[in-house]
């Protein structure tokens, strides 16, 4: 690994590493010159930490989370930038409300506490939409910062919480342990830009090379994922990657991650109203006194245009 150019990459759990997980298995990452180590975030407060504080260079985020960071309302300590900027997309990302196996409807919610990554993220923003456009009020219920999907799921299953939100795969492994999926955001949005590929601005520019690299492995590993011909193999290895997946579970889990609806973004293109949709929420339930529209000041797609011949 010695002539390899060695990349830090910070990521949230979940099925949408697929891709990555591919690339790495597949040897992409190393045809292209570099040794990608994958981490995964406790929350979205530890990654821009670390990252702030050089410890990664590439991120795997919610769009949300470039936006909030960019907009000085990022859910850190004050003074904490991780100067995020997006390099390609990701994910049209479908958020599902998981509750515990006695919350049927948004009227049993009231008077319960609903576990959230932090309090002032997309993720966010998008409950509270939801459960806006469903009659319930933000004062019918009260919200936990417990971090990430695996953390939030586990508090629900736990009995600590009533509701969360969840992504694959832990929205089937909740189905299947008795939890009811009481809404999806996808009902509500016709695009919604969830995950993203960012780098810090600092290291992007000092780093070109590695860069275009970066994202020429990834989307290889892309195009092997959403190939049918690898589909069983794909299933095996987001198994192998994410043990607590059962069995029974990973079809619907693979045809979710699968369909540009609720998954995966062939291309690995950005989703300009996905963007939009969440500058939208951001302007109306984040803190800043100024409405949001402008996705270019968030996004440097000059490696990707460079890759891939687009414009």
């Amino acid at each position: 690994m010695s002539d390899l150019k060695t990349v830090r990459v910070i990521a949230f759990p979940g099925a949408p590493n697929l891709p990555t997980f591919a690339a790495i298995e597949q040897g992409f990452f190393v045809e292209e010159g570099l040794n990608v180590e994958i981490s995964l975030t406790p929350s979205s407060v530890a990654q821009a930490e670390k990252t702030a504080a050089g410890e990664f260079d590439i991120v795997f985020t919610a769009f949300d989370n470039v936006v909030a960071y960019g907009e000085g309302q990022g859910a850190t300590t004050e003074g904490v930038n991780p100067d995020y900027v997006v390099l390609i997309g990701a994910t049209q990302l479908e958020l599902a409300i998981v509750t515990a196996p006695e919350v049927k409807t948004y009227e049993d919610l009231k008077g319960r506490s609903i576990a959230l990554d932090a309090l002032t993220t997309g993720f966010a923003f998008v409950l509270f939409e939801m459960m806006a456009r469903s009659g319930l009020g933000r004062d019918d219920v009260t919200f936990a910062a417990v971090g990430a999907t695996p953390q939030r799921w586990q508090s629900v299953k736990a009995g600590e919480h009533a509701a969360t939100l969840t992504i694959e795969p832990f929205t089937s492994i909740a189905r299947r342990s008795g939890f009811n999926v009481l809404d999806v955001s996808s009902n509500h949005f016709d695009s919604y830009q969830g995950g993203v590929i960012a780098a810090r601005r600092a290291y992007a520019a000092e780093n070109p090379e590695p860069v275009k690299a970066l994202i020429r492995a990834y989307l290889k590993g892309l195009e092997w994922t959403l190939n049918p011909a690898n589909r069983e193999a794909g299933a095996a290895l987001l198994q192998a990657k994410m043990p607590d997946i059962q069995p029974a579970a990973v079809p619907s889990i693979m045809a979710s991650l699968l369909s540009p609806r609720s998954g995966l973004t062939p291309g690995a293109k950005i989703l300009p109203e996905g963007m939009k949709a969440v500058l939208d929420l951001r302007s109306r339930y984040g803190s800043g006194n100024t409405p949001l529209t402008d996705i270019s000041k968030y996004l440097d797609l000059s490696f990707y245009e460079s890759v891939t011949g687009s414009k």
